[in-house]
C-alpha cells in the first residue's frame, strides 16, 4: 500500500527504535497493562541510547557525509529488494494472492532490468512496496503480541515479534551467504544506511513528546497495529492520535548532505 504522511513519520520513529532506540530515560506514573515490563525497558532503552549517541549516530552521519546520493539510493533499493523475497513469503502466508503477484512481479523487475535491485524501476511501473513481515503474519494468525519488550541493539518489540525477526533473519537469502563475513558485511552496511535514512526522524521524536519512552511504545504498537489490519484498524489511541496530528504541524526537514 502507498504510505501516507502520517504512516511514514509513525514507521521513522519506530524505525529509529529498531535500529537503536533514542529516547530518553524519563519516569512516568501512568501504568499500561501492555508494558509490565516498563522499569527493564526503559533501562534497556536508556543503553540503546547511548550506544546510539556515541557510536551509531557519528557513524550514519559520516556515511551520508560521503555518500553520494545516487549510491545511497541505489544501497537502500538493494536491501529493499532483497526484503521483498520476505514480504512475498509473507503474502503467500495471509492468504494475499493478489498482492503475491504484484511483489512477485516487481522483485523480478527489479532484479533484472533494475541492476539487481539497486534501480527501483518496479515503483516507476506502478508497482510499489508493501510491507509485511512473519510478525504481521502471526497477528493475523491470531497469535497475540504478548507485552512491550525493548531488546539491547534492535529496540521496541515484543515476543512475538521477536520470533517474528528471528524468522524474516531465516528468509533472508543473504545471511546464508558463505563466507560467514559476507552476512555479517551486509548486516552492518544495511543497519548504517537505514540509521542514514532516518536521522531527521530524532528530530520528530525530540519535538513530539515529554515523555519520548511513551510515545515509542505507543508508536510502535499503533503501526503494528495499522500494518496487521491494513489500514482499517479503528482509532483506538486517542492520546497517540492528537500527538500524530501535531506532527504534522513539525518543521522536520530532510537531512541535506553537506557539498
Amino acid at each position: 500500500m502507498k504510505k501516507s504522511t502520517r504512516l511514514f513519520k509513525i514507521k521513522a520513529v519506530v524505525l529509529v527504535g529498531v535500529a537503536l532506540s533514542m529516547a530518553g530515560c524519563a519516569t512516568t506514573n501512568k501504568y499500561d497493562s501492555r508494558d509490565p515490563w516498563e522499569g527493564w525497558n526503559r533501562g534497556v532503552q536508556s543503553f540503546n541510547d547511548g550506544l546510539d549517541d556515541y557510536f551509531m549516530k557519528p557513524i550514519a552521519k559520516g556515511y551520508q557525509r560521503v555518500t553520494p546520493d545516487f549510491v545511497d539510493r541505489g544501497v537502500t533499493n538493494f536491501f529493499n529488494n532483497v526484503d521483498d523475497i520476505g514480504v512475498v513469503l509473507n503474502d503467500l502466508l495471509q492468504f494475499k494472492f493478489s498482492q503475491t503477484g504484484q511483489d512477485t512481479g516487481r522483485f523480478l523487475i527489479n532484479t533484472t532490468a533494475g541492476l539487481g535491485g539497486f534501480v527501483d524501476v518496479a515503483s516507476a511501473l506502478e508497482l510499489h512496496k508493501h510491507d509485511e513481515d512473519l510478525d504481521q503474519t502471526l497477528g493475523v494468525w491470531g497469535v497475540p503480541s504478548g507485552p512491550y519488550l525493548v531488546m539491547p541493539l534492535i529496540g521496541p518489540s515484543t515476543p512475538r515479534g521477536v520470533l517474528g525477526k528471528a524468522g524474516d533473519s531465516a528468509a533472508n537469502p543473504l545471511n546464508w551467504v558463505n563466507p560467514a563475513a559476507i552476512p555479517y558485511g551486509t548486516g552492518t552496511l544495511k543497519t548504517i544506511d537505514t540509521r542514514a535514512d532516518l536521522l531527521s526522524a530524532t528530530k520528530i521524536v525530540d519535538q513530539a513528546s515529554v515523555d519520548r519512552y511513551e510515545f515509542i511504545r505507543n508508536a510502535y504498537f499503533q503501526d503494528r497495529n495499522y500494518k496487521i489490519h491494513d489500514g482499517n484498524v479503528p482509532a483506538e489511541d486517542d492520546e497517540l492520535e492528537k500527538e500524530m496530528d501535531e506532527l504534522e504541524h513539525l518543521d522536520v526537514k530532510q537531512p541535506v548532505k553537506p557539498k
